[in-house]
């Protein structure tokens, strides 16, 4: 088992991983932008290296890119499979070479994160590992269920809550912590639990609200990554912080990994940015900001949830087009009016029952 250490190690050890592939490459991208990665994977098709990459369906921002990504790799020989919508996002980022070895990343194939951004990857060969990431691969390109098969390959929303869960509560020394936003209540509660019971708890990065532990904030250079190192010998790492969304709406992944020599790196590279970070007395979060932290969580919570509700509204609309196309002729699809006016309705219907739910809940 290997780190990787951002920006200290820049791409080479993915460009490498990449043009040493001699059958496969499964690769999750949530962002991209880095051309030299894109060109290895190219130079890897040309080769006869069968690259498949599974694309975000959206990011906040970069769905046009995300878009254009597609069909670049497309024309490049690159298999292209999109992720489902029925998470609020897709978060994950890994790549599996060969079925052999797994890139574990908490950091996108971005030139900010690579190059600007405090991030970490795992790279391992241990084969139920690697077979659970290419199993969740699969399943996510076919838009298939997802079932967890091993406890230290952590998954949200499968495990992930349970997981951490259990990790957080058995520390009996220390928790050392990388988290750029921290506001899940039970995960909170948690960690002041910890720090009561006599556990060193610290964290580089934000909680919500006035939980009572040691919090730095990372200056010297963005932090990304998600990180729980444990009492010295066990560590998390990943890409879903302690939050709710990214514990139960989104697709994110992480690994617990008990290798000697990958947490003592972790360790030493926490220390040297603990020290080099200022205190944070209230968490560099105003008691008016908790608000909305936890009013955006519930939203996109409430998103989740109605995507989910309103899948089977896609039959019935398909249903009706089928019904008109029989009775008026495939030329009544393209007419503009035609279009206009099922989105009206469709639009006009979801306002109205937001509007009767919201009646309700202030007359209950």
């Amino acid at each position: 088992m290997k780190l990787i250490i951002q920006p200290d190690d820049g791409p080479d050890s993915l460009l490498s991983a990449i043009k040493n592939a001699k059958k496969s490459i499964e690769i999750a991208i949530f962002r991209f932008d880095r051309s030299d990665l894109e060109s290895s994977l190219k130079a890897a098709v040309a080769k006869g290296v069968k690259v498949t990459a599974l694309i975000a369906d959206v990011n906040r921002g970069g769905e046009k890119n995300l878009r254009q990504l597609e069909m670049r790799f497309l024309k490049e020989g690159i298999t292209v499979a999109r992720t489902a919508d029925d998470l609020i996002r897709y978060h994950d980022k890994m790549v599996v070479i060969d079925r052999r070895v797994l890139y574990m990343l908490s950091f996108n194939f971005t030139h900010l994160d690579i190059d600007h951004s405090r991030g970490f990857g795992i790279v391992t060969t241990k084969a139920s590992i690697v077979q659970e990431a290419a199993k969740l691969f699969e399943a996510d390109c076919a838009r298939r269920s997802y079932s967890a098969g091993l406890d230290t390959f952590v998954v949200s929303p499968t495990n992930s809550r349970k997981v951490l869960r259990s990790f957080l509560k058995r520390a009996k020394k220390q928790l050392l912590i990388y988290d750029p936003q921290i506001s899940d209540k039970e995960m909170i509660g948690i960690l002041q639990d910890r720090a009561k019971s006599g556990v060193e708890v610290r964290v580089i990065g934000k909680i919500s609200g006035r939980a009572s532990v040691p919090v730095h904030k990372l200056t010297h250079m963005r932090l990304h990554t998600r990180t729980i190192i444990r009492d010295g010998h066990q560590a998390f790492v990943g890409s879903q912080s302690l939050r709710p969304a990214e514990l139960d709406s989104r697709r994110e992944v992480g690994l617990i990994v008990r290798d000697s020599k990958v947490v003592k790196k972790l360790l030493g590279c926490f220390e040297g940015d603990w020290e080099t970070t200022p205190g944070a007395s209230q968490q560099d979060i105003k008691e008016d900001e908790a608000p909305q932290v936890a009013q955006k969580e519930e939203a996109e919570k409430a998103v989740a949830v109605l995507v989910q509700e309103l899948r089977p509204l896609t039959g019935t609309v398909r249903k009706a087009v089928k019904k008109v196309v029989a009775k008026a002729g495939e030329e009544v699809l393209h007419d503009k009016i035609v279009k206009s006016t099922v989105k009206k309705v469709v639009k006009k219907a979801v306002k109205q029952a937001v509007k009767e739910a919201t009646r309700g809940s202030r007359t209950a």
